[in-house]
């Protein structure tokens, strides 16, 4: 019987992946087509939820210095995130390549394989695996695991090769982006409409460098990154801008079209898809690098449940019903805010009225909670407390029997569940003991100086997946042995019993 998992692409989605995989105890190999990494940075930072995810994981601190953004913003439309009860800032200012590195360092630490040069060229199912086929620097190879993971990027080999389709819409207008030193030029940060439907944007990176985004409804709707020159970019910026930059130079280009798609389905089989080999969208925000990672930590501690025998095949299915959905939530937002971004004076009316209700708490909570992550609410389990299937704040804090005081985000360093009980009580602890072997079992009472500066909900006792989202909580929710047995697998079975 296979017990490893095959990831194919070992971008930030794949890395974070197969982390997840190896930290909840399955063997995992990592393949990626390229030598070596790219260096790029499409991506210069992620939402609150992401940085929430790696600080579950003991990640963030890695990342070194960057910076929290202060507003938030719908297609260019800011709303004020000063005026929220709970933070939403995202980072901002963090290079995608620092955190590909960093993903790269703990997966080392975790003991796992990344085989780059190799590009999936096909595979078959077997009866207790699936087999994919690569060619590599020593000629084609075969390698047989439980399941396969496509995070190969919007034309995944993977996806394709299990004959997923997709949904969505084709480009209509070209973009290109940059990193070009050698230029002083004004910062445009959200960007900045240019007349006729167009639109820039420039931000500092330090160290010399500038990232350009160019949105110019001349441009071809489906470039061709290969073909791309700076002289391209630097005679699209002094259209829209009458600046010259021709006297700069890149460290890396890229073209892309406004095109999305959507698989319509996230798992076929032994064979499962996340990041944009799932959702495919134009670039902006780092919104789709906040989805796959998302994704990425939903699906991880899961697939290592089933391949370990922890957890029935079942389990797997939750992946595509708790995060296509939000997929669909991708593509919607992003046609939303790129028509707002992309578009000319004829929606300045549509963006005056959507300023008016940013001012609204309630209505900016809304769209906050959507670019952010922390509005995601999945199924977990029956009931009615507000905090069912919603993610317990890691900075959420409890003062433990020792003295010592502690956060969530502490108590989800190794990627299990936990339940947490207080003082009072004990009927949890005593149930979930036969769940011991994949659920830490916590007793501790809420500190009163809860460094969240949100109000917990009263909390007697609550069950955390290990992707941090509650799966039952007391009072408000039914059988706690239902939620344990459905999210981590049957009971373990008791010497004598």
């Amino acid at each position: 019987m296979e017990t490893r998992v095959i990831v194919v692409g070992a971008g930030p989605v794949g890395l974070m992946l197969a982390g997840e995989i190896r930290l909840g105890g399955a063997d995992v190999t990592v393949y990626d087509q390229l030598p070596a990494p790219s260096g790029e940075s499409r991506a210069l930072g992620f939402t609150k939820r992401v940085a929430e995810i790696l600080d579950q994981r003991g990640l963030l601190t890695r990342l070194g210095e960057f910076r929290i953004g202060q507003r938030g913003h719908f297609g260019g439309v800011g709303y004020d995130l000063s005026t929220l009860d709970e933070s939403h800032h995202g980072v901002l200012g963090l290079p995608q390549s620092r955190t590909e590195q960093v993903l790269t360092d703990w997966l080392t630490e975790l003991g796992v394989s990344i085989r780059r040069g190799h590009k999936a060229v096909g595979f078959a199912e077997t009866t207790d695996g699936v087999q994919v086929v690569l060619d590599g620097p020593e000629g084609r190879i075969q390698d047989t695991a439980a399941y396969v993971v496509g995070c190969d990027g919007p034309d995944s080999t993977i996806r394709t090769l299990a004959g997923i389709p997709v949904s969505g819409w084709e480009s209509t207008r070209g973009m290109y982006m940059a990193d070009v030193t050698g230029i002083d030029i004004r910062q445009r940060p959200t960007g900045e409409h240019v007349p006729g439907g167009n639109m820039i944007l420039a931000t500092n990176l330090g160290d010399g460098y500038y990232r350009v985004l160019i949105h110019d409804k001349s441009l071809p709707p489906h470039p061709d990154s290969a073909t791309l020159t700076f002289t391209d970019v630097a005679d699209a910026w002094q259209r829209m801008t009458d600046e010259s930059i021709h006297h700069g130079s890149a460290r890396w280009m890229a073209a892309f079209g406004n095109g999305a798609a959507l698989a319509t389905t996230y798992r076929r089989g032994r064979v499962l898809v996340a990041g944009d080999a799932a959702h495919a969208t134009p670039p902006l925000a780092g919104w789709g690098l906040a989805t796959g990672i998302q994704d990425a930590a939903n699906l991880g501690w899961k697939l290592a449940a089933v391949v370990t025998g922890r957890a029935p095949d079942s389990l797997l299915d939750t992946y595509h019903t708790e995060r296509h959905p939000l997929g669909e939530q991708l593509l919607r937002n992003t046609h939303a805010a790129t028509t707002l971004y992309l578009s000319g004076e004829e929606m300045d009316p549509l963006r005056g009225v959507l300023a008016e209700l940013m001012n609204d708490k309630s209505a900016a909570e809304h769209f906050a909670g959507m670019v952010s992550g922390l509005g995601v609410r999945y199924d977990t389990c029956a009931g009615d407390h507000p905090l069912l299937g919603r993610r317990l704040s890691p900075e959420h804090t409890l003062d433990l029997p020792d003295g010592k005081r502690t956060r969530v985000a502490e108590l989800l360093r190794a990627g299990r569940g936990v339940l947490i009980g207080t003082d009072g009580s004990k009927e949890p602890q005593r149930l979930a003991a036969d769940w011991a072997d994949r659920v830490d079992i916590v007793t501790g009472n809420w500190a009163q100086a809860d460094t969240a500066h949100v109000p917990l909900h009263p909390l007697q006792a609550v069950l955390v997946r290990p992707d941090g989202y509650v799966a039952w909580a007391d009072p408000g929710s039914g059988g706690l042995t239902a939620a344990l047995e459905l999210w981590f697998g049957p009971a373990r079975v008791t010497a004598g019993v």
